[in-house]
């Protein structure tokens, strides 16, 4: 690659992440590309498609929320550990209204940088079934807690954090805090079946049409 076109690419990356942080995903492409300095036509030729730009400005952070869950297995006690991977992805959320939606949708693998992306998100999901089968068997965690109540708890956060960062944006934390204690062993009412997993993955698909249209 050209030293300008690497140079506009790092720019437009940069860009995307500042506005999908302010905005959420589904930021008109021309503000990022005023916002990078450069024309949309440039835009779209670094990145073809918004699937593509969402992949390169989130594979870092995504990176990191494979770490999380891999540095919650390490705790001492499995149900804090369980805890502390809630509290700090909801948290990675909440200071990023593209990132929170990120969490919830899912894209096809057409490319290197988003398989990649998918990767991250994969390996984050595997040492979350182990957080989950550790807390259970130390007696922290709900038997009937499912790893798709995850996945519901991080949509209604997005919801969330989207409908007050601008007023009240520590409102996540509370919801949180509610969610933790309605996870614990001790409470036995018992609840509607979880969603089965294809149809939650059904749903992020889904979402993942919106947010790529132009």
């Amino acid at each position: 690659m050209r030293a300008d076109a690497e140079r506009n690419r790092t720019a437009i990356l940069a860009a995307a992440q500042q506005v999908f942080a302010e905005r959420g995903l589904n930021v008109p492409l021309d503000e990022i590309a005023r916002r990078a300095g450069v024309g949309e036509a440039t835009l779209h030729r670094r990145f073809p498609d918004r699937a593509l730009l969402i992949a390169g400005a989130f594979t870092d952070k995504m990176a990191a929320y494979a770490d999380a869950a891999a540095e919650a297995l390490t705790h001492d006690d499995p149900w804090e550990g369980f805890c502390a991977y809630v509290r700090r992805v909801c948290a990675m959320q909440s200071g990023d209204r593209g990132f929170a939606d990120v969490l919830t949708v899912t894209f096809a693998a057409v490319n290197p940088v988003v398989e990649q992306l998918e990767n991250h998100r994969s390996a984050a999901y595997r040492n979350w079934l182990t957080l989950i089968r550790n807390a259970k068997a130390a007696g922290g965690l709900r038997a009937d807690f499912h790893a798709e109540d995850l996945v519901l708890l991080l949509m209604a956060n997005a919801g969330v954090v989207a409908a007050t960062a601008d007023s009240a944006p520590d409102a996540w934390q509370r919801l949180v805090e509610y969610a933790l204690q309605a996870f614990a062993a001790g409470n036995t009412q018992l609840l509607p079946a979880p969603p089965p997993r294809d149809a939650l993955l059904q749903a992020m698909r889904r979402t993942q049409i919106i947010t790529t249209a132009e």
